[in-house]
């Protein structure tokens, strides 16, 4: 089965869009054929580009997001993704009490997949100052190679 993994955040303008880029582009690299979205467990950015601050720092690593909308998770989410991966524990909460009873996806933090980071929250750039950015792009990218080379292991 090909994996596909939704990212999720609060808002789905910062963390969980970058997310989402680092994985394809990992996944790219890896030559490994996944599918990645994002989307937020609130619904104020719905239809919104990422944060300018956002799609700053993936330009600056060379990933292009401006086309990128926010979204909201809906109930078919949970059965359509093999993996909702939450940026922090609020929002796994949240998956976890929005998941309908026949959910199927597995859900996890994003650093949960990187040795030595399981249980730490992705940092959230939103209310501090630009190079908060750096620091959410660096948690989101070794988030992003490590869930991709799990992917690549299963695969075989």
């Amino acid at each position: 089965m090909t994996p596909s993994v939704l990212f999720v955040c609060l808002g789905n303008i910062c963390r969980s869009p970058l997310a989402e880029a680092a994985f394809r582009e990992e996944a790219h690299r890896l030559k490994l054929d996944a599918i990645a979205d994002s989307a937020g467990t609130g619904g104020w950015h719905v239809g919104a580009p990422p944060d300018p601050r956002a799609r700053a720092v993936a330009l600056k690593n060379g990933v292009d997001i401006s086309a990128l909308r926010g979204r909201q998770v809906k109930p078919a989410d949970f059965r359509r993704f093999t993996h909702l991966v939450a940026m922090d524990h609020d929002n796994l909460a949240n998956l976890r009490r929005l998941a309908p009873p026949d959910a199927t996806a597995e859900l996890s933090l994003l650093l949960d997949h990187v040795e030595g980071r399981a249980g730490q929250a992705v940092a959230d750039p939103y209310f501090g100052e630009d190079d908060g950015f750096d620091v959410t792009w660096a948690d989101v990218t070794a988030g992003a190679r490590a869930l991709a080379a799990e992917f690549q292991r299963l695969r075989g």
